[in-house]
Protein backbone atom coordinates (compact mmCIF):
# COMPACT_ATOMS: atom_id res chain seq x y z
CA UNK A 1 0.00 0.00 0.00
CA UNK A 2 3.04 2.19 0.88
CA UNK A 3 4.47 1.58 -2.40
CA UNK A 4 1.45 2.79 -4.15
CA UNK A 5 0.69 6.01 -2.11
CA UNK A 6 4.33 6.69 -2.93
CA UNK A 7 3.71 6.12 -6.67
CA UNK A 8 0.63 8.64 -6.33
CA UNK A 9 2.44 11.22 -4.67
CA UNK A 10 5.05 11.36 -7.22
CA UNK A 11 2.66 11.45 -10.34
CA UNK A 12 0.62 14.21 -8.44
CA UNK A 13 3.88 16.36 -8.14
CA UNK A 14 4.91 15.46 -11.53
CA UNK A 15 1.90 16.89 -12.56
CA UNK A 16 1.87 20.45 -10.71
CA UNK A 17 5.85 20.45 -11.69
CA UNK A 18 4.58 20.54 -15.38
CA UNK A 19 1.48 22.84 -15.00
CA UNK A 20 3.74 25.23 -12.57
CA UNK A 21 6.16 26.06 -16.00
CA UNK A 22 5.44 29.61 -17.49
CA UNK A 23 3.49 29.91 -20.19
CA UNK A 24 2.87 32.85 -22.97
CA UNK A 25 -0.39 32.79 -25.52
CA UNK A 26 -0.92 35.68 -28.04
CA UNK A 27 -0.02 36.20 -31.91
CA UNK A 28 2.38 36.84 -34.35
CA UNK A 29 1.78 39.71 -36.79
CA UNK A 30 4.07 40.19 -40.06
CA UNK A 31 3.38 39.01 -43.72
CA UNK A 32 0.03 37.43 -42.46
CA UNK A 33 -1.34 36.59 -39.21
CA UNK A 34 -0.26 33.75 -36.46
CA UNK A 35 -1.66 32.19 -33.15
CA UNK A 36 0.94 31.74 -30.96
CA UNK A 37 1.69 29.32 -28.33
CA UNK A 38 5.27 29.14 -25.81
CA UNK A 39 5.92 27.12 -23.24
CA UNK A 40 9.40 26.70 -20.85
CA UNK A 41 11.06 23.60 -20.62
CA UNK A 42 14.07 24.48 -18.02
CA UNK A 43 15.70 27.17 -19.43
CA UNK A 44 14.45 26.79 -22.83
CA UNK A 45 10.90 26.88 -24.58
CA UNK A 46 8.62 24.99 -27.34
CA UNK A 47 6.83 27.40 -29.88
CA UNK A 48 3.97 26.88 -31.55
CA UNK A 49 2.22 28.88 -34.65
CA UNK A 50 -0.54 28.91 -36.47
CA UNK A 51 -1.82 30.97 -39.09
CA UNK A 52 -2.75 32.58 -42.17
CA UNK A 53 0.02 33.53 -44.29
CA UNK A 54 0.57 35.70 -47.27
CA UNK A 55 -3.06 36.04 -46.57
CA UNK A 56 -4.21 33.06 -49.03
CA UNK A 57 -3.02 30.06 -47.27
CA UNK A 58 -2.34 28.77 -43.78
CA UNK A 59 0.57 27.07 -41.95
CA UNK A 60 1.75 25.67 -38.83
CA UNK A 61 5.26 25.45 -37.06
CA UNK A 62 6.85 23.62 -33.84
CA UNK A 63 9.72 24.89 -32.66
CA UNK A 64 12.05 23.81 -29.62
CA UNK A 65 13.94 27.22 -28.97
CA UNK A 66 17.42 27.98 -26.64
CA UNK A 67 17.09 31.31 -24.86
CA UNK A 68 20.67 32.94 -24.83
CA UNK A 69 22.12 29.95 -26.30
CA UNK A 70 25.91 31.31 -26.14
CA UNK A 71 25.71 32.90 -22.66
CA UNK A 72 24.71 36.54 -23.78
CA UNK A 73 23.48 38.67 -21.06
CA UNK A 74 21.40 42.09 -22.36
CA UNK A 75 21.54 43.52 -18.73
CA UNK A 76 21.01 47.17 -19.24
CA UNK A 77 18.50 50.13 -17.20
CA UNK A 78 15.75 48.36 -19.20
CA UNK A 79 16.38 44.90 -16.99
CA UNK A 80 14.82 46.58 -13.51
CA UNK A 81 11.37 46.36 -14.76
CA UNK A 82 11.73 43.42 -17.09
CA UNK A 83 13.99 41.01 -18.96
CA UNK A 84 15.90 41.17 -22.43
CA UNK A 85 16.31 37.53 -24.08
CA UNK A 86 17.38 36.40 -27.39
CA UNK A 87 16.89 32.76 -28.76
CA UNK A 88 17.09 30.98 -31.95
CA UNK A 89 16.27 26.94 -32.42
CA UNK A 90 15.13 24.52 -35.09
CA UNK A 91 11.93 22.72 -35.80
CA UNK A 92 9.04 21.59 -38.45
CA UNK A 93 6.00 23.08 -39.95
CA UNK A 94 3.86 22.59 -43.02
CA UNK A 95 1.15 24.73 -44.79
CA UNK A 96 -1.40 24.71 -47.96
CA UNK A 97 -2.91 27.76 -49.79
CA UNK A 98 -4.15 28.91 -52.89
CA UNK A 99 -5.87 31.06 -55.27
CA UNK A 100 -8.52 31.98 -58.01
CA UNK A 101 -7.79 34.06 -61.38
CA UNK A 102 -9.89 34.33 -64.26
CA UNK A 103 -7.91 32.06 -65.96
CA UNK A 104 -6.87 29.46 -63.32
CA UNK A 105 -6.77 27.95 -60.49
CA UNK A 106 -3.87 27.17 -58.24
CA UNK A 107 -2.84 24.88 -55.00
CA UNK A 108 0.06 24.63 -53.28
CA UNK A 109 1.16 22.94 -50.08
CA UNK A 110 5.02 22.65 -48.32
CA UNK A 111 6.49 20.63 -45.47
CA UNK A 112 9.86 21.73 -43.91
CA UNK A 113 12.05 22.62 -41.55
CA UNK A 114 11.70 25.75 -39.93
CA UNK A 115 14.35 27.96 -37.53
CA UNK A 116 14.21 30.77 -35.55
CA UNK A 117 16.20 33.99 -34.52
CA UNK A 118 15.42 36.49 -32.62
CA UNK A 119 14.91 39.01 -29.11
CA UNK A 120 12.55 39.31 -27.01
CA UNK A 121 11.31 42.03 -24.02
CA UNK A 122 9.52 40.44 -20.93
CA UNK A 123 8.03 42.87 -18.90
CA UNK A 124 7.19 43.13 -15.43
CA UNK A 125 4.12 42.65 -16.19
CA UNK A 126 3.14 39.42 -17.85
CA UNK A 127 3.39 41.16 -21.36
CA UNK A 128 6.01 39.99 -23.71
CA UNK A 129 7.05 41.81 -27.02
CA UNK A 130 9.34 39.71 -29.46
CA UNK A 131 10.46 40.43 -32.98
CA UNK A 132 12.08 37.03 -34.93
CA UNK A 133 12.61 35.68 -38.07
CA UNK A 134 11.24 32.05 -38.88
CA UNK A 135 11.86 31.04 -42.19
CA UNK A 136 10.35 27.34 -43.54
CA UNK A 137 12.47 26.21 -45.99
CA UNK A 138 11.72 22.47 -47.78
CA UNK A 139 9.57 21.04 -50.41
CA UNK A 140 6.87 22.75 -51.98
CA UNK A 141 4.20 20.96 -54.49
CA UNK A 142 2.05 22.77 -56.92
CA UNK A 143 -0.85 21.92 -58.95
CA UNK A 144 -2.71 24.53 -61.41
CA UNK A 145 -4.93 24.38 -63.72
CA UNK A 146 -5.86 26.64 -67.00
CA UNK A 147 -8.12 26.05 -69.98
CA UNK A 148 -8.76 22.60 -68.36
CA UNK A 149 -5.27 21.24 -68.81
CA UNK A 150 -3.90 20.53 -64.90
CA UNK A 151 -0.10 20.89 -64.57
CA UNK A 152 1.85 19.77 -61.16
CA UNK A 153 5.06 20.80 -60.29
CA UNK A 154 7.71 20.02 -57.47
CA UNK A 155 9.71 22.93 -56.44
CA UNK A 156 11.86 24.66 -53.02
CA UNK A 157 9.32 26.67 -51.24
CA UNK A 158 10.79 30.09 -51.65
CA UNK A 159 7.80 32.02 -49.95
CA UNK A 160 8.86 30.23 -46.61
CA UNK A 161 11.81 32.53 -46.17
CA UNK A 162 9.54 35.64 -45.69
CA UNK A 163 5.81 34.71 -45.79
CA UNK A 164 5.01 34.15 -42.18
CA UNK A 165 8.91 34.43 -41.26
CA UNK A 166 9.89 38.40 -40.25
CA UNK A 167 6.90 38.75 -37.13
CA UNK A 168 6.45 40.82 -34.18
CA UNK A 169 4.98 39.01 -31.34
CA UNK A 170 2.31 39.59 -28.26
CA UNK A 171 2.04 37.46 -25.45
CA UNK A 172 0.20 37.14 -22.69
CA UNK A 173 2.83 35.48 -19.87
CA UNK A 174 1.16 33.02 -17.67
Amino acid sequence: MKKYLLIAVMAVLSVAYAAAQPRAIGGRLGYGVEFSYEHTLGQNMLSVDAGVIAFNGIEAAVTYDWINPFGADFTSVWDKKGEWNWYMGVGAGAGLGGWNSWSHHHFYSFVGVAGRVGVEYNFWFPLQLSVDWRPLIGPGFSTWADGGESHTEVNFNMGGLYAGAICLGVRYKF
